[in-house]
């Protein structure tokens, strides 16, 4: 079982007609696609009643990928409004909550940062995190190359599978220490999450930049390169897999859901028509 969905949805104006509303994009979102990946949780940690908002404006056929608070991966380097590590993570599972009690959770992505190496301090915040969400299915993404170098690659993966970790599969620009290159190893049974970010490498690179985040990700898959990666799928599901869901996140220059459409398409699922472009009566001819 392949699914498909992007990063966020109030970005993809190809997906909505003329003059969508930001409250009506999310149901619209769920017309195209039946996993959604939520960036916003990365930011804050929400409400519970914007989740039972978002849950009561999508069918049940939706399931969500909650980014993990910044917090909790170590990207706000210690500066949060929580007293301890502790009622941080408790913080989140409750605003949580309504999404797990539904059972649209599909998984908890922990993306660690581009600093955060392989080493024994590192693993044993790793195995701390695991406490602290219990059972909850959590996916583990790296940026970092250390944790897949020629010496800890099985190591990485084998206590991936041990602490009950889903692998986060990339497909991003090769550009240094600061990158992971594409492991095509499931370490759950279950479930494997692929995330393709671009293969932008130059805007990969300029994080010292002020239009970084508008270069990092502003890539679009060719036909070849998707054709590609549904060879990588199938040899994904010959490992052990019963489900992949594929993420596109290379939405910088809006080519996030052109792609996945794409790729639904090369993998034979249904895809739904993109409603008809408004005419630029004044445009170029």
């Amino acid at each position: 079982m392949i699914e498909i969905g992007l990063t966020g949805w109030g970005d993809h104006d190809d997906l909505y007609p003329a003059g969508t509303s930001a409250k009506q994009k999310l149901a619209w979102y769920a017309r195209y696609f039946s996993v959604l990946e939520v960036d916003s949780s990365f930011y804050a940690i929400l409400n519970e009643d914007t989740y039972r908002r978002w849950l009561a404006e999508t069918p049940p056929g939706l399931s969500f990928i909650l980014k993990a608070y910044q917090g909790m991966t170590g990207h706000a380097r210690g500066k949060t409004p929580f007293g301890g590590p502790g009622e941080m993570f408790q913080a989140y599972l409750d605003s949580i909550r309504p999404v797990v009690e539904s059972g649209r959770l599909k998984a908890i992505m922990f993306q660690f940062p581009p600093w955060f190496d392989c080493n024994p301090e590192h693993i044993r915040q790793l195995r701390a995190v695991r406490k602290w969400m219990g059972a909850l299915p959590l996916a583990l993404e790296f940026r970092n190359q250390s944790w897949f170098s020629r010496d800890t690659r099985e190591r990485t993966l084998s206590f991936m599978r041990e602490e009950g970790w889903i692998h986060i599969v990339c497909d991003e620009p090769q550009a240094g220490q600061g990158s992971v290159p594409t492991v095509l190893e499931p370490t759950d049974a279950n479930l494997t999450l692929v995330r393709l970010h671009g293969r932008n490498e130059s805007g990969w690179m300029q994080s010292g930049s002020p239009h970084w985040r508008e270069l990092r990700n502003l890539y679009r898959y060719s036909r070849e390169e998707l054709l590609e990666w549904r060879d990588k799928l199938v040899e994904l599901e010959s490992k052990g897999t019963k489900e992949i869901c594929m993420i596109f996140n290379n939405n910088s220059g809006g080519d996030a859901a052109a792609n996945a459409l794409q790729m639904m398409e090369i993998l034979g699922l249904p895809v739904r028509e993109l409603p008809p472009r408004q005419i630029d009566l004044f445009g170029e001819a």
